[in-house]
Protein backbone atom coordinates (compact mmCIF):
# COMPACT_ATOMS: atom_id res chain seq x y z
CA UNK A 1 0.00 0.00 0.00
CA UNK A 2 1.41 3.39 -1.01
CA UNK A 3 1.15 6.52 1.12
CA UNK A 4 -1.18 7.97 -1.51
CA UNK A 5 -3.75 5.20 -0.94
CA UNK A 6 -3.63 5.09 2.85
CA UNK A 7 -7.10 4.96 4.40
CA UNK A 8 -7.95 7.95 6.55
CA UNK A 9 -7.26 7.03 10.21
CA UNK A 10 -10.31 6.45 12.42
CA UNK A 11 -10.04 6.65 16.20
CA UNK A 12 -11.41 4.11 18.62
CA UNK A 13 -14.90 4.97 19.82
CA UNK A 14 -14.91 6.43 23.32
CA UNK A 15 -16.63 4.36 26.00
CA UNK A 16 -18.93 5.60 28.72
CA UNK A 17 -15.99 5.80 31.12
CA UNK A 18 -13.82 7.85 28.77
CA UNK A 19 -12.05 10.62 30.69
CA UNK A 20 -12.84 13.27 28.10
CA UNK A 21 -16.61 13.09 28.63
CA UNK A 22 -16.19 14.02 32.28
CA UNK A 23 -13.44 16.53 31.50
CA UNK A 24 -15.58 18.26 28.89
CA UNK A 25 -18.47 18.46 31.33
CA UNK A 26 -16.26 20.04 33.99
CA UNK A 27 -14.84 22.58 31.54
CA UNK A 28 -18.33 23.52 30.36
CA UNK A 29 -19.55 24.01 33.93
CA UNK A 30 -16.50 25.65 35.50
CA UNK A 31 -14.99 27.73 32.70
CA UNK A 32 -16.93 28.31 29.51
CA UNK A 33 -19.91 30.04 31.09
CA UNK A 34 -17.87 33.23 31.62
CA UNK A 35 -18.60 35.27 28.48
CA UNK A 36 -16.27 38.08 29.60
CA UNK A 37 -13.35 35.78 28.78
CA UNK A 38 -14.70 35.42 25.24
CA UNK A 39 -14.92 39.19 24.89
CA UNK A 40 -11.23 39.45 25.74
CA UNK A 41 -10.15 37.60 22.61
CA UNK A 42 -12.39 39.75 20.42
CA UNK A 43 -10.76 42.91 21.79
CA UNK A 44 -7.29 41.41 21.68
CA UNK A 45 -7.63 40.17 18.09
CA UNK A 46 -8.92 43.49 16.77
CA UNK A 47 -6.46 45.63 18.71
CA UNK A 48 -3.52 43.59 17.45
CA UNK A 49 -4.53 44.21 13.83
CA UNK A 50 -4.76 47.93 14.58
CA UNK A 51 -1.33 47.74 16.24
CA UNK A 52 0.12 45.95 13.20
CA UNK A 53 -1.13 48.65 10.85
CA UNK A 54 0.02 51.41 13.20
CA UNK A 55 3.53 49.97 13.44
CA UNK A 56 3.64 49.55 9.66
CA UNK A 57 2.77 53.23 9.31
CA UNK A 58 5.74 53.92 11.56
CA UNK A 59 7.93 52.64 8.72
CA UNK A 60 6.45 55.21 6.33
CA UNK A 61 6.42 58.10 8.80
CA UNK A 62 9.82 57.64 10.46
CA UNK A 63 11.71 55.33 8.11
CA UNK A 64 13.99 58.04 6.71
CA UNK A 65 15.91 57.58 9.94
CA UNK A 66 17.79 54.31 9.36
CA UNK A 67 17.63 53.18 12.98
CA UNK A 68 13.88 53.79 13.11
CA UNK A 69 13.47 52.10 9.73
CA UNK A 70 14.87 48.85 11.13
CA UNK A 71 13.07 49.29 14.45
CA UNK A 72 9.64 49.63 12.85
CA UNK A 73 10.27 46.80 10.39
CA UNK A 74 11.20 44.50 13.27
CA UNK A 75 8.16 45.69 15.23
CA UNK A 76 5.98 45.02 12.17
CA UNK A 77 7.26 41.45 12.00
CA UNK A 78 6.76 40.96 15.72
CA UNK A 79 3.16 42.20 15.61
CA UNK A 80 2.51 40.09 12.49
CA UNK A 81 3.34 36.96 14.51
CA UNK A 82 1.27 38.29 17.42
CA UNK A 83 -1.74 38.64 15.10
CA UNK A 84 -1.14 35.15 13.72
CA UNK A 85 -0.81 33.45 17.11
CA UNK A 86 -3.42 35.46 19.01
CA UNK A 87 -6.05 36.25 16.41
CA UNK A 88 -5.82 34.42 13.11
CA UNK A 89 -5.21 31.00 14.64
CA UNK A 90 -8.29 31.26 16.84
CA UNK A 91 -10.40 32.66 14.00
CA UNK A 92 -9.36 29.72 11.80
CA UNK A 93 -10.87 27.49 14.48
CA UNK A 94 -14.01 29.63 14.62
CA UNK A 95 -13.11 30.68 18.17
CA UNK A 96 -12.95 34.50 18.07
CA UNK A 97 -16.43 35.59 16.98
CA UNK A 98 -19.77 33.87 17.40
CA UNK A 99 -20.40 34.55 13.70
CA UNK A 100 -18.77 32.13 11.26
CA UNK A 101 -18.68 34.92 8.68
CA UNK A 102 -16.74 37.24 10.98
CA UNK A 103 -14.18 34.52 11.71
CA UNK A 104 -13.83 33.97 7.98
CA UNK A 105 -13.29 37.68 7.37
CA UNK A 106 -10.68 37.90 10.09
CA UNK A 107 -8.87 34.91 8.58
CA UNK A 108 -8.01 37.05 5.56
CA UNK A 109 -5.28 38.73 7.59
CA UNK A 110 -3.17 35.81 6.37
CA UNK A 111 -3.57 37.14 2.83
CA UNK A 112 -2.32 40.48 4.14
CA UNK A 113 0.76 38.60 5.34
CA UNK A 114 1.24 37.09 1.87
CA UNK A 115 -0.13 33.59 2.44
CA UNK A 116 -3.37 31.74 1.70
CA UNK A 117 -5.90 31.26 4.49
CA UNK A 118 -7.88 28.59 2.65
CA UNK A 119 -4.95 26.21 2.26
CA UNK A 120 -3.63 26.96 5.76
CA UNK A 121 -6.95 25.96 7.32
CA UNK A 122 -7.09 22.76 5.28
CA UNK A 123 -3.59 21.82 6.41
CA UNK A 124 -4.20 22.69 10.01
CA UNK A 125 -7.78 21.54 10.58
CA UNK A 126 -7.85 18.40 8.44
CA UNK A 127 -4.32 17.05 8.88
CA UNK A 128 -2.43 18.46 11.84
CA UNK A 129 -5.21 18.71 14.40
CA UNK A 130 -6.76 15.26 14.01
CA UNK A 131 -3.39 13.50 13.63
CA UNK A 132 -0.57 15.42 15.37
CA UNK A 133 2.83 13.74 14.91
CA UNK A 134 1.34 10.90 12.84
CA UNK A 135 3.59 9.85 9.99
CA UNK A 136 2.11 10.24 6.50
CA UNK A 137 -0.66 12.52 7.85
CA UNK A 138 0.65 15.42 9.94
CA UNK A 139 1.79 17.75 7.19
CA UNK A 140 3.46 20.14 9.66
CA UNK A 141 6.26 17.60 10.11
CA UNK A 142 6.69 16.86 6.42
CA UNK A 143 7.92 20.09 4.89
CA UNK A 144 11.51 19.76 3.73
CA UNK A 145 14.13 17.12 3.04
CA UNK A 146 16.56 19.34 4.93
CA UNK A 147 15.27 18.04 8.27
CA UNK A 148 14.65 14.47 9.41
CA UNK A 149 11.96 14.05 12.07
CA UNK A 150 9.57 11.35 10.85
CA UNK A 151 11.35 7.99 11.38
CA UNK A 152 9.97 6.66 8.09
CA UNK A 153 11.41 9.57 6.09
CA UNK A 154 14.65 8.92 4.18
CA UNK A 155 17.71 9.79 6.26
CA UNK A 156 20.56 11.54 4.47
CA UNK A 157 24.14 11.93 5.59
CA UNK A 158 23.62 15.67 6.05
CA UNK A 159 20.98 15.02 8.71
CA UNK A 160 23.64 14.10 11.27
CA UNK A 161 24.37 17.84 11.38
CA UNK A 162 20.76 19.05 11.44
CA UNK A 163 20.94 19.96 15.14
CA UNK A 164 23.50 22.57 14.06
CA UNK A 165 22.23 23.90 10.74
CA UNK A 166 18.49 23.87 11.45
CA UNK A 167 18.76 26.66 14.03
CA UNK A 168 19.91 29.30 11.52
CA UNK A 169 17.52 27.85 8.93
CA UNK A 170 14.61 28.30 11.34
CA UNK A 171 15.22 32.04 11.05
CA UNK A 172 14.00 31.79 7.44
CA UNK A 173 10.71 30.17 8.46
CA UNK A 174 8.41 33.02 7.38
CA UNK A 175 10.39 33.65 4.19
CA UNK A 176 10.13 29.96 3.38
CA UNK A 177 6.38 30.19 3.89
CA UNK A 178 6.14 33.26 1.67
CA UNK A 179 8.22 31.95 -1.23
CA UNK A 180 8.25 28.13 -1.01
CA UNK A 181 5.83 26.35 1.32
CA UNK A 182 2.57 27.66 -0.13
CA UNK A 183 3.71 26.79 -3.65
CA UNK A 184 4.56 23.25 -2.53
CA UNK A 185 1.02 22.89 -1.18
CA UNK A 186 -0.55 24.17 -4.37
CA UNK A 187 1.72 22.64 -7.01
CA UNK A 188 3.78 19.93 -5.30
CA UNK A 189 3.26 16.30 -6.30
CA UNK A 190 5.74 14.53 -4.00
CA UNK A 191 4.29 13.52 -0.62
CA UNK A 192 1.53 16.11 -0.92
CA UNK A 193 -0.61 15.01 2.03
CA UNK A 194 -2.91 17.96 1.54
CA UNK A 195 -4.27 16.86 -1.82
CA UNK A 196 -5.54 13.63 -0.23
CA UNK A 197 -8.11 15.59 1.73
CA UNK A 198 -8.75 18.77 -0.27
CA UNK A 199 -9.37 19.79 -3.87
CA UNK A 200 -8.11 23.35 -4.23
CA UNK A 201 -10.60 25.69 -5.98
CA UNK A 202 -9.27 27.63 -8.96
CA UNK A 203 -9.95 30.97 -7.24
CA UNK A 204 -7.46 30.09 -4.50
CA UNK A 205 -4.65 29.94 -7.06
CA UNK A 206 -5.51 33.50 -8.07
CA UNK A 207 -5.68 34.60 -4.43
CA UNK A 208 -2.33 32.93 -3.72
CA UNK A 209 -0.43 35.01 -6.27
CA UNK A 210 -2.45 38.17 -5.57
CA UNK A 211 -1.68 37.95 -1.83
CA UNK A 212 2.04 37.51 -2.40
CA UNK A 213 2.28 40.35 -4.89
CA UNK A 214 0.29 42.64 -2.60
CA UNK A 215 2.42 41.71 0.42
CA UNK A 216 5.65 42.52 -1.42
CA UNK A 217 4.21 45.80 -2.71
CA UNK A 218 2.86 46.68 0.76
CA UNK A 219 6.04 45.89 2.71
CA UNK A 220 8.75 46.58 0.14
CA UNK A 221 7.36 48.57 -2.79
CA UNK A 222 5.52 51.28 -0.86
CA UNK A 223 8.42 52.05 1.52
CA UNK A 224 10.80 52.22 -1.44
CA UNK A 225 8.48 54.71 -3.16
CA UNK A 226 7.77 56.82 -0.07
CA UNK A 227 11.08 56.87 1.78
CA UNK A 228 14.31 58.60 0.87
CA UNK A 229 16.25 55.44 1.57
CA UNK A 230 18.25 53.39 -0.94
CA UNK A 231 16.36 50.31 -2.17
CA UNK A 232 18.89 47.89 -0.70
CA UNK A 233 18.43 49.32 2.81
CA UNK A 234 14.67 48.90 2.65
CA UNK A 235 15.15 45.35 1.37
CA UNK A 236 17.63 44.64 4.18
CA UNK A 237 15.12 45.89 6.77
CA UNK A 238 12.45 43.67 5.20
CA UNK A 239 14.75 40.65 5.51
CA UNK A 240 15.65 41.49 9.12
CA UNK A 241 11.91 41.74 9.83
CA UNK A 242 11.41 38.17 8.61
CA UNK A 243 14.43 36.80 10.48
CA UNK A 244 13.27 38.23 13.80
CA UNK A 245 9.62 37.32 13.18
CA UNK A 246 10.66 33.74 12.45
CA UNK A 247 12.67 33.54 15.67
CA UNK A 248 9.59 34.62 17.63
CA UNK A 249 7.12 32.40 15.81
CA UNK A 250 9.24 29.27 15.70
CA UNK A 251 9.68 29.48 19.47
CA UNK A 252 6.00 28.66 19.87
CA UNK A 253 5.84 26.10 17.08
CA UNK A 254 8.87 24.06 18.22
CA UNK A 255 7.73 23.81 21.81
CA UNK A 256 4.43 21.96 21.42
CA UNK A 257 4.94 18.60 19.68
CA UNK A 258 8.49 17.82 18.60
CA UNK A 259 10.70 17.01 21.58
CA UNK A 260 13.06 14.18 22.43
CA UNK A 261 10.25 12.23 24.14
CA UNK A 262 7.77 12.65 21.29
CA UNK A 263 6.33 9.69 19.46
CA UNK A 264 5.73 9.71 15.71
CA UNK A 265 3.45 6.72 15.19
CA UNK A 266 2.65 4.99 11.94
CA UNK A 267 -1.03 4.72 11.06
CA UNK A 268 -2.40 1.17 10.84
CA UNK A 269 -2.76 -0.19 7.31
CA UNK A 270 -6.50 -0.63 7.82
CA UNK A 271 -6.78 2.89 9.29
CA UNK A 272 -8.32 1.73 12.57
CA UNK A 273 -6.58 3.25 15.59
CA UNK A 274 -6.67 1.45 18.92
CA UNK A 275 -6.85 4.76 20.80
CA UNK A 276 -9.56 7.35 21.35
CA UNK A 277 -9.24 10.80 19.83
CA UNK A 278 -8.85 12.51 23.21
CA UNK A 279 -6.20 10.08 24.47
CA UNK A 280 -4.26 10.52 21.25
CA UNK A 281 -4.33 14.32 21.55
CA UNK A 282 -3.05 14.36 25.11
CA UNK A 283 -0.37 11.79 24.27
CA UNK A 284 1.04 13.66 21.28
CA UNK A 285 0.86 17.23 22.62
CA UNK A 286 2.59 19.13 25.40
CA UNK A 287 2.49 22.52 27.12
CA UNK A 288 5.30 24.99 27.65
CA UNK A 289 5.38 27.65 30.36
CA UNK A 290 1.61 27.38 30.97
CA UNK A 291 1.83 29.35 34.24
CA UNK A 292 3.55 32.34 32.66
CA UNK A 293 1.30 35.37 32.13
CA UNK A 294 3.77 36.76 29.61
CA UNK A 295 3.69 33.53 27.58
CA UNK A 296 -0.12 33.53 27.76
CA UNK A 297 -0.20 37.03 26.30
CA UNK A 298 2.46 36.56 23.62
CA UNK A 299 1.75 33.08 22.32
CA UNK A 300 -2.03 33.07 22.09
CA UNK A 301 -2.58 29.82 23.95
CA UNK A 302 0.07 27.85 22.05
CA UNK A 303 1.73 27.34 25.42
CA UNK A 304 -1.53 25.68 26.60
CA UNK A 305 -1.34 23.32 23.66
CA UNK A 306 -2.97 20.32 25.33
CA UNK A 307 -6.04 22.42 26.10
CA UNK A 308 -6.02 23.69 22.54
CA UNK A 309 -5.96 20.21 21.01
CA UNK A 310 -8.68 18.95 23.35
CA UNK A 311 -10.82 22.10 22.93
CA UNK A 312 -9.80 23.51 19.51
CA UNK A 313 -12.94 25.61 19.00
CA UNK A 314 -12.56 27.36 22.36
CA UNK A 315 -10.84 30.76 22.52
CA UNK A 316 -7.31 30.71 23.89
CA UNK A 317 -8.27 33.25 26.58
CA UNK A 318 -10.03 30.36 28.35
CA UNK A 319 -7.01 28.06 28.35
CA UNK A 320 -5.32 29.31 31.55
CA UNK A 321 -8.50 28.22 33.39
CA UNK A 322 -8.84 24.93 31.47
CA UNK A 323 -5.26 23.68 31.93
CA UNK A 324 -5.56 23.24 35.75
CA UNK A 325 -8.62 21.05 35.17
CA UNK A 326 -6.66 18.95 32.67
CA UNK A 327 -3.95 18.54 35.30
CA UNK A 328 -6.56 17.35 37.80
CA UNK A 329 -7.76 14.71 35.36
CA UNK A 330 -4.20 13.73 34.46
CA UNK A 331 -3.57 12.95 38.14
CA UNK A 332 -6.91 11.20 38.53
CA UNK A 333 -6.69 9.01 35.41
CA UNK A 334 -2.88 8.78 35.08
CA UNK A 335 -2.91 10.58 31.75
CA UNK A 336 0.39 11.39 29.94
CA UNK A 337 0.10 15.17 30.39
CA UNK A 338 3.43 16.98 29.94
CA UNK A 339 4.49 20.57 30.55
CA UNK A 340 7.95 22.12 30.46
CA UNK A 341 9.51 25.56 30.80
CA UNK A 342 9.97 27.08 27.36
CA UNK A 343 13.78 26.86 27.53
CA UNK A 344 13.56 23.16 28.42
CA UNK A 345 11.15 22.54 25.54
CA UNK A 346 13.48 24.22 23.04
CA UNK A 347 16.48 22.30 24.38
CA UNK A 348 14.50 19.09 24.04
CA UNK A 349 13.78 19.89 20.40
CA UNK A 350 17.52 20.27 19.91
CA UNK A 351 17.99 16.76 21.31
CA UNK A 352 15.30 15.43 18.98
CA UNK A 353 17.16 16.85 15.98
CA UNK A 354 20.45 15.44 17.19
CA UNK A 355 19.16 11.93 17.88
CA UNK A 356 16.88 11.59 14.87
CA UNK A 357 19.68 12.72 12.59
CA UNK A 358 21.89 9.74 13.39
CA UNK A 359 19.75 6.88 14.74
CA UNK A 360 17.43 4.61 12.82
CA UNK A 361 13.78 4.95 13.82
CA UNK A 362 14.60 5.96 17.38
CA UNK A 363 11.17 7.54 17.77
CA UNK A 364 9.10 5.01 15.82
CA UNK A 365 6.39 3.38 17.90
CA UNK A 366 4.88 1.00 15.37
CA UNK A 367 1.22 1.00 14.52
CA UNK A 368 -1.37 2.38 16.89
Amino acid sequence: MTTETLPRPAFKKAGKDDFFKELNQQVQQRVLGNRKVQQRIVRKSLLLVVLYLAVYNGILLFGNNTQLLFFFYVATGFTMIMVFLNGFHDAAHGAVFSSRRYNEWYSYVLELFGSNSYIWKKRHLLLHHPYPNMQHWDVDFKQSDMVHIFPESPRKSIHRYQHLYMWPLYLFYTLNWLFIRDFKDFFGTKDNYLKRVAKIPAIEYVKLFAAKLFNLFFLVGVPMLVLQQPWYRVLAAFLVMHLTASAFGVTALLSTHADEHAEFPLPPEDGKLDMTWAMYQITETKDFSPDSKLANFLFGGFNHHVAHHLFPTVAHTYYPAITPIIREFADKYHLPYRAYPMVTAIRSHFMLLKKSGVQESVFATGEL
